[in-house]
C-alpha cells in the first residue's frame, strides 16, 4: 500500500523540518499545500522531495485540506500539520492497519505536548484515498462526516483504532498559540460556520468552548446545552459538550452541576486517554466538595490509564495528603517530578510534605528546586516561598 503524507502550511519554516523528518522512510509521497508563506517553508518542502501546491487562504481549513487531497496519489493518506510529528513507535502498527482490506479510516491518538489537563485527543488523520472521503468543517476539519455518509451506502467498510500514540503535537507549548494568534482565527472560522449551522452539535461544542474559555459563560452554556439537545450526537462530540459544560459550571463554583457533566463525560465510550481531562477535573471538583475518597479513586484511575502522566500523580498526591496519607502522597509527588523534572508545583508540594514528616534536608532541597523553577515560571510564587522560608531574595548580592 502506498502511503502519502498530506499537509497544509503557512510560514512553518521552524517546525516543518521536524515534521518531515519524522516521516522520512515511512511515507512514499509527500504533498504540501502552501497557503501564503513568506518564509522558507516552500523551499524546505521542496528540499524534502515534496509535491508542492498553492492555495489562497479563505478561513476554511476543510477547503484547504480538500485542495491538498487533489494532489495525493497514494492508496492511503496520513495528515500531519507542521507542528506535529509521527511517533516512531506507531510506524509498524500503522503499516499493519492500512493492509486491512476493509479499513477506511484508522483513528489515531495524538499527544498534546504542553496541554497538561487533556494530554490526548483522537483524530481521524489516517484514511484510505477514496473519492467519497473528504474534509468538512472550517476549523478542526474532519473526514468523519463524509465517512459516516459512505458507511450508509457501503457498510462493508470498517473504522479502526490505533492504541499506540501516533502523533506528537507541539501546538500547545506555552506561548505557541498566542504567538500565532490561533485562538482569534479559530473563533472567527467557527463563528462563520455556526451562523450557517446554528444547531450543529460540532459548531455548538467548538464555539461554546471558546466562549467559556473567554469567560462568556452565558453564551457558552447556551451553545453547549443546545448541542446536547440537537438530536443524535456522536460520542466524541458528546464528550466535548459534557466536558466543557463541566468546566463552565466549575468556573462558576457550581460544583454539583460540574460533577454531573464530568461524570457523564467519563462514561462515554471513547478511548480512555482522550477522557483524562474529564477525570482530572472530576477529581478536582470532588476535592472541592469534600469527597476525598472518591477523588482518590478517580486519580488512581487516571494513573492507570496513563502511568506517564505527571499531573495524575500530582493530583493523587494532593488527594492523599488531604486524607492524611503523607507517605503515599510523597511517593506520588516523587513520581510526578521524576516524570517531569520541571514541575515546580510538584517539587513544592514534595518539599512541604517532607518537612511535615521531619525530613528537613530533603524538604529544603525540594523547595529550593521549586523556587528555582518558579523564578522563570512564576516569579510571584517564588517570592512568596522565599519569604515563607526566610530565604534571601535572589536579587540580593553578598560581599566579602
Amino acid at each position: 500500500m502506498k502511503l502519502s503524507l498530506c499537509s497544509i502550511v503557512k510560514n512553518e519554516e521552524s517546525s516543518l523540518p521536524k515534521c518531515l523528518e519524522s516521516v522520512r522512510n515511512v511515507v512514499d509521497e509527500i504533498v504540501v499545500l502552501d497557503t501564503g508563506s513568506i518564509d522558507r517553508t516552500v523551499d524546505i518542502a521542496k528540499e524534502a522531495g515534496a509535491t508542492v501546491g498553492y492555495f489562497e487562504w479563505c478561513d476554511d481549513f476543510a477547503a484547504a485540506r480538500n485542495e491538498a487531497l487533489k494532489l495525493v496519489t497514494g492508496d492511503w493518506v496520513l495528515v500531519l500539520d507542521a507542528d506535529e510529528r509521527l511517533n516512531p513507535d506507531s510506524i509498524e502498527p500503522i503499516r499493519q492497519s492500512i493492509e486491512a482490506p476493509d479499513a477506511i479510516v484508522v483513528d489515531l491518538i495524538r499527544q498534546e505536548i504542553g496541554a497538561s489537563q487533556s494530554p490526548y485527543s483522537i483524530v481521524s488523520r489516517l484514511f484510505r484515498r477514496h473519492p467519497e472521503v473528504r474534509f468538512s468543517r472550517p476549523y478542526h476539519a474532519i473526514v468523519d462526516d463524509s465517512v459516516a455518509e459512505l458507511l450508509q451506502r457501503e457498510p462493508h467498510w470498517k473504522i479502526q483504532h490505533l492504541e499506540t500514540v501516533a502523533i506528537f503535537h507541539d501546538g500547545y507549548e506555552p506561548g505557541t498559540i498566542a504567538a500565532r494568534s490561533k485562538l482569534e482565527r479559530a473563533k472567527a472560522a467557527i463563528e462563520c460556520y455556526h451562523r450557517e449551522h446554528p444547531n450543529d452539535p460540532y459548531a455548538c461544542s467548538k464555539l461554546g468552548a471558546f466562549y467559556v474559555e473567554m469567560g462568556n459563560f452565558r453564551d457558552g452554556l447556551a451553545l453547549l446545552n443546545r448541542g446536547l439537545s440537537a438530536g443524535r450526537v456522536s460520542e466524541p462530540i458528546s464528550f466535548e459538550l459534557r466536558y466543557h459544560l463541566g468546566i463552565a459550571y466549575a468556573r462558576q463554583q457550581q460544583f454539583d452541576r460540574a460533577l454531573k457533566h464530568y461524570r457523564l463525560a467519563t462514561e462515554i465510550s471513547i478511548d480512555p486517554k482522550a477522557k483524562l481531562g474529564a477525570y482530572v477535573n472530576l477529581g478536582s471538583a470532588l476535592l472541592e466538595t469534600g469527597q476525598g475518597e472518591e477523588a482518590i479513586r478517580v486519580y488512581e484511575t487516571v494513573v492507570r490509564i496513563d502511568p506517564k502522566f505527571p499531573l495524575g500523580y500530582y493530583n493523587l498526591g494532593i488527594a492523599l495528603k488531604a486524607k492524611g496519607n503523607l507517605k503515599d502522597s510523597i511517593a506520588c509527588y516523587r513520581q510526578a517530578v521524576k516524570l517531569d523534572p520541571n514541575f515546580a508545583d510538584a517539587h513544592r508540594n514534595l518539599g512541604l510534605a517532607w518537612l511535615k514528616t521531619g525530613n528537613v534536608l530533603d524538604g529544603m532541597l525540594a523547595l529550593k528546586r521549586s523556587i528555582a523553577l518558579y523564578d522563570t515560571q512564576n516569579p510571584g510564587e517564588a517570592k512568596q516561598l522565599r519569604e515563607a522560608l526566610n530565604l534571601p531574595d535572589r536579587t540580593q548580592t553578598h560581599t566579602t
